[in-house]
């Protein structure tokens, strides 16, 4: 103490923001999850939202989520069939089909929505005339939570969209399985969504450590084939 009373204020003041910066300049530490998500039967279930929200805000993932995605309309389907995107994501739909469209959006579990009121849009989408443009039309996602795509017209149509506050959310592949990396270390919750459990399952603890670490997670479902 009696150095530092011996420094030049101006120099101690220099010397603490120094310090500071190098402190902020050390990196915090991360590691990566890996989550097996299977279904009732314990079989790997594909089209599976994990979402890890770590206690600790500091970091991003290795991979953003889309701030913006493309969605199709092909042969009577929403195409990807599942999107995850972040909050405030924009999305554009594409009607490749040669005949009317419409893409009603609200939230998973609603039969109605307000649209006056944020909660849905509908849009209306006309055929791709013969040799020429599809046609589209855009949408904000500004809500966080699943969201139910759907067509007025063709009622067997159904597509999601993920909207996910979470930077760390990704979608399984074929195999079950879900990568998150760079998941600031410490202590986490983690979740998992599919369209087809209709009962949200409770978020699971877990500590991330710089080690990778893996979880697995079960459906209350089996979820139904999707048509190809």
């Amino acid at each position: 103490m009696h150095c530092f009373n011996r420094l030049n204020p101006k120099l101690l003041q220099h010397a603490l923001i120094f310090i500071a910066a190098c402190a902020l300049s050390i990196p915090a530490t991360a590691g990566n999850v890996l989550v097996q998500v299977l279904d009732k039967d314990g079989k790997p279930a594909p089209d599976a939202v994990v979402v890890v929200v770590p206690a600790s805000k500091t970091g991003s993932p290795k991979n953003p989520l889309p701030s913006q995605v493309t969605i199709y309309q092909e042969k009577m389907r929403f195409v990807p069939a599942v999107s995850v995107v972040a909050l405030g994501a924009k999305a554009q739909f594409v009607n490749n089909d040669p005949w009317e469209h419409h893409v009603r959006a609200s939230a998973a579990g609603v039969a109605q929505f307000n649209a006056a009121a944020g909660e849905g849009f509908e849009l209306r989408l006309d055929g791709r005339p013969e040799g020429k443009a599809a046609k589209t039309a855009e949408a904000l996602f500004n809500k966080a939570g699943a969201v139910l795509l759907g067509c007025h017209i063709h009622g067997s149509m159904r597509g999601h969209v993920y909207v996910s506050e979470s930077p760390w959310a990704v979608l399984t592949g074929a195999d079950g399985l879900a990568q998150l990396e760079q998941v600031p270390e410490g202590p986490a919750q983690i979740k998992v969504w599919h369209a087809d459990q209709l009962i949200d399952s409770a978020a699971q603890p877990y500590t991330v450590a710089t080690s990778p670490g893996k979880l697995t997670l079960q459906l209350s479902v089996v979820p139904r084939r999707r048509r190809i």
